[in-house]
């Protein structure tokens, strides 16, 4: 005969075990070198303890995704897309610090220290990240406000609104806003 105290228990184990693997979401609302590097860093640190991770872009988040250099896309944007799309940086590469940028030499003394200390670079930790599993999810409102389009992107991300964020996070132990 079974105890009744043993299979609560044993039932409880198991939840906090299916609770703990459901897995990490993050909001990627920042563009900057120092908060992006960061995120990467606990995504891939997560993902490598077999934790499954999401990381959904929007606003500013979104520009470590663009594709470094122009590209071409289907049809016309507007006039205040075309200026979003020239002053905003392209790709992990054009990222720069939050705080001691002055005037880019911050962030290219942080990328020295960073390779002479071993530590990968952004464009690393993303690639890092794309070969590990992590999941990218590129808010769909914000491109539109923004005009930036799919193919201005790197491939194999999804596409997705606010809702399906939501989703994606209440089914997760942990979710971690990065701005």
């Amino acid at each position: 005969m079974t105890d009744n105290a043993t299979v609560v228990a044993s039932e409880k184990q198991t939840a906090e075990e299916q609770h703990r693997t459901k897995g990490v979401t993050m909001v990627v609302f920042s563009g900057d070198l120092d908060k992006l590097l960061a995120a990467f860093i606990i995504a891939n640190g997560a993902a490598a303890m077999d934790v499954p991770v999401t990381m959904f872009f929007t606003f500013w988040g979104l520009n470590v995704l663009r594709r470094d250099g122009p590209v071409q896309i289907a049809g016309e944007k507007s006039f205040v897309e075309k200026m979003f799309g020239r002053m905003m940086p392209r790709g992990p590469n054009k990222m720069m610090l939050s705080k001691m940028n002055i005037g880019g030499l911050g962030t290219m003394f942080m990328k020295r220290e960073m390779k002479k200390k071993n530590v990968y670079s952004l464009q690393e930790l993303v690639k890092q990240a794309q070969e590990q599993g992590i999941k990218f999810i590129a808010c769909t409102m914000t491109m539109d406000l923004m005009g930036i389009k799919k193919e201005e992107l790197i491939p194999d991300i999804d596409f997705a609104g606010v809702a399906t964020f939501v989703d994606v996070a209440k089914s997760g132990h942990s979710t971690l806003f990065i701005s």
